[in-house]
């Protein structure tokens, strides 16, 4: 074993993380309440000598440094909420954020957003430093099991999952299963029976259960064998590019492409375009998502469509709700429909002459 060997695994550990000392704890050393403690340290109200002379010696005892951006937990003041989002690059996060944003703004909210990269620890991590900054977090976790995540997450303000579901917290998810089972009904309508599907990170919810909804409608429409047409993917338009020249390149070949989401879907087309193979006329190509861009590509893409923006306003109605100390006796699990939307990538198998290869 190299030097180098034995010392990049320690570099990749974490340091433990000291949990932050809080207004609770300050009001817990002092003997009295949190708006008490909040009153002293903003200075805005009356407070007797004896009892701001407690509350200052307690934080400086626990060395508490208030966050000047937020005010007290307990009356909700920072008019901030934040936002962890698996990326915040590309159009399908964009349009996530832009909703979010623009239904707080509305609400008279500013929003703090950060990425997690799909990494329970990093996503901890967001978490501890937005606290005493935020009122309440959005969270998009589809890639990330949150059983193990609820405690700390949770804590101690409002919380709703975006994408993602958890028996224990808010969350507001997409009908990914029965947007998957409507596109395949499109292509089987239009005489497809061998539609190769490509497949999003298999760590991902959203994409798993697109996944299941391509599976059964094949088993349903009598079509080719669901699992000699799944190829690998990952969300990202070079991993589209890459899985359809394998399937241009099978034999026989599948006469359409159902891409887990937009962006293998457009990667899908530059791949066929460079390989001469002509959309929809030799090849339909699907998609999932309509990102913005998916209208203007050449040809414009048929595609499931998830109302984006409205996904991340009703992300904040929940935290919002929540916010105003709306109590509810379950936790509200809400789930946002999808729409078939047919393009120019999408029509019926060429017939072809005798002797023509597929």
């Amino acid at each position: 074993m190299t030097a180098s060997e034995r010392i990049k695994p320690l570099s990749r550990r974490r340091r433990r993380r000291v949990p932050a000392v809080t207004i609770h704890d300050v009001a817990a050393r002092a003997g009295v309440s949190v708006a008490t403690v909040s009153r002293v340290l903003n200075g805005k109200e009356l407070v007797r000598e004896e009892t701001s002379r407690q509350v200052v010696a307690a934080a400086k005892a626990l060395r508490y440094v208030p966050n000047v951006a937020a005010r007290s937990l307990s009356i909700r003041r920072s008019q901030t909420i934040g936002i962890v989002l698996p990326d915040v690059h590309g159009e399908f996060f964009s349009e996530v954020i832009r909703g979010i944003d623009v239904a707080a703004r509305r609400a008279g909210y500013h929003i703090l957003v950060s990425g997690s990269h799909s990494d329970a620890g990093e996503m901890l991590e967001v978490v501890e430093t937005m606290h005493g900054r935020v009122d309440g977090i959005i969270v998009m976790a589809p890639d990330v099991a949150l059983a193990s995540l609820r405690e700390p997450l949770a804590a101690d303000l409002p919380l709703v999952l975006l994408n993602s579901t958890d028996g224990g917290l808010d969350s507001i998810t997409i009908d990914n299963y029965g947007g998957a089972r409507t596109m395949m009904r499109h292509l089987a309508e239009l005489g497809h029976t061998r539609v190769a599907f490509i497949k999003g990170p298999p760590q991902n919810g959203d994409a798993r259960e697109r996944l299941r909804g391509f599976r059964h409608a094949m088993r349903a429409h009598g079509g080719a064998a669901a699992r000699a047409l799944e190829f690998d993917g990952d969300f990202t338009e070079e991993s589209g590019y890459d899985a359809a020249k394998l399937i241009a390149a099978r034999k026989p070949r599948p006469t359409a492409i159902f891409a887990a989401n937009d962006s293998m879907a457009i990667g899908a087309l530059a791949a066929l375009s460079d390989l001469g193979v002509d959309v929809p006329r030799a090849m339909s190509v699907a998609g999932f998502d309509d990102i913005p861009i998916a209208r203007y590509v050449a040809p414009p893409l048929t595609t499931i469509r998830v109302d984006i923006a409205e996904l991340g306003r009703r992300a904040f109605a929940l935290l919002l709700g929540a916010l105003g100390g709306q109590n509810h006796q379950q936790p509200r699990q809400e789930c946002i429909g999808t729409t078939l939307v047919v393009r120019k990538s999408s029509a019926s198998p060429r017939t072809r002459k005798k002797g023509e290869i597929s």
